[in-house]
């Protein structure tokens, strides 16, 4: 069965992260949200899986490569142009766009396929909303989600009558306007049909284009609301979610990876801890050759990334930090992402460290200034010899 992962966007809701690292690629315990994705595919026998990309297109393409080591076929739509220095040239044209550019490239959906957007974690039932799809005659469906009234003003919500045929959509209405607690979340079912309501040659979305057109034209087109963890990494506060709601054994089909070393505490290989002189709890991941200094507190749901150093008296609180993160004496984050130079809070705003003269307190071991050349020399030399 053939299928579509959405990896073409630029994610500028989620930036810093996405400067240098594809949505799709932002990792959820070291692990690719879209690699979830795909697994999540191969098991409900989707093993034919094309991926459109524009965006930092040679991240993913570098990861998955042809998808034998994850026990499917992928292959790549690139959205975009070389320019004259043979640089690659990012232009998406949008999800519908992207689906009829494979198509057109040579028909490739010649069956009901799904279309997933590579930046959410699931646990569907795919093979159940597929049997659904069939039997109502659709020719596109909607995969939704109910929420509590009192969020329906951050999501698309979709209006549905009795028979789960789709009549209307309302984009971020308030609690009192909403006609509905149904939530899309951009999990789709198509027939190979469906490109006829799609042009060729021209930026296309599924929301804001296709799909107001099936309901003008009064196409077969429905929405089932189903039971299944969802946590889409829209903005930067979701991701904060994703992580947390892993950790906390919310998502069915995503494991805490490494070694459960004591009760809500899993580590990678090789970490340097003195369990004893440190205060850590759960739930708490702790990545390979990453180092924790006496004195220091974790509480969780935190992640903590390989090759890191927490020093003594320093605070980690609810928070993410990425690889090759050091976080000096004393140091107290709660609420808090840090990814390379920046330092982002929970509400998504940024702080570049280093134009803000902080690179004293945390910093990327990968990225040195030269009046820290020594002192990051001295740094990596303890670790290594703390590993020896």
């Amino acid at each position: 069965m053939k299928a579509m992962i959405l990896a073409a966007g630029k994610g500028t809701r989620v930036r810093p992260i996405t400067h240098t690292t594809p949505k799709p690629m932002i990792p959820i315990l070291q692990k690719p949200v879209m690699e979830f994705l795909v697994e999540l595919l191969r098991q409900h026998g989707f093993d034919q899986i094309m991926v459109n990309v524009s965006h930092l297109a040679d991240v993913i393409e570098n990861y998955f490569r042809d998808g034998q080591k994850f026990g499917v076929q992928i292959g790549y739509s690139f959205e975009g142009r070389i320019d004259e220095d043979g640089k690659l040239i990012g232009e998406a044209v949008g999800s519908a766009g992207g689906m009829r550019r494979i198509q057109d490239f040579s028909p490739f959906f010649d069956d009901t396929f799904v279309v997933l957007c590579g930046d959410a974690l699931i646990d569907l039932d795919l093979t159940a909303a597929v049997k659904w799809h069939r039997e109502k005659g659709a020719i596109a469906t909607i995969i939704m989600k109910s929420v509590p009234r009192e969020e329906v003003s951050s999501y698309g919500v979709v209006v549905t009558d009795e028979s789960g045929k789709i009549k209307a959509f309302q984009e971020k209405p308030s609690v009192e306007e909403a006609l509905s607690t149904d939530i899309n979340t951009g999990i789709y079912i198509f027939e190979p049909e469906i490109f006829d309501y799609i042009p060729s040659g021209v930026e296309y979305d599924i929301g804001s284009h296709l799909f107001p057109k099936l309901v003008a034209a009064g196409a077969p087109f429905y929405g089932i609301s189903m039971d299944f963890e969802w946590v889409d990494i829209g903005k930067v506060p979701d991701y904060w979610q994703a992580i947390q709601s892993v950790l906390l054994g919310q998502v069915k089909n995503v494991s805490i990876p490494g070694i459960e070393v004591h009760p809500g505490i899993y580590t990678g290989l090789n970490v340097a801890v003195n369990w004893d002189k440190v205060d850590i709890t759960g739930p708490v991941y702790i990545g390979a050759m990453t180092k924790i200094e006496d004195g220091a507190k974790i509480v969780g749901p935190t992640m903590i990334g390989p090759n890191c150093w927490v020093c003594s008296g320093a605070t980690v609180e609810n928070s993410v930090i990425f690889e090759y993160s050091r976080l000096g004496p004393e140091v107290r984050l709660v609420d808090k992402l840090v990814f390379g130079r920046y330092c982002v809070d929970k509400i998504g705003a940024a702080i570049d460290l280093q134009a803000a003269a902080l690179d004293w307190l945390i910093t990327d071991a990968r990225q040195v200034l030269p009046s820290q050349v020594g002192e990051e020399r001295r740094a990596i030399a303890e670790i290594l010899s703390t590993a020896e």
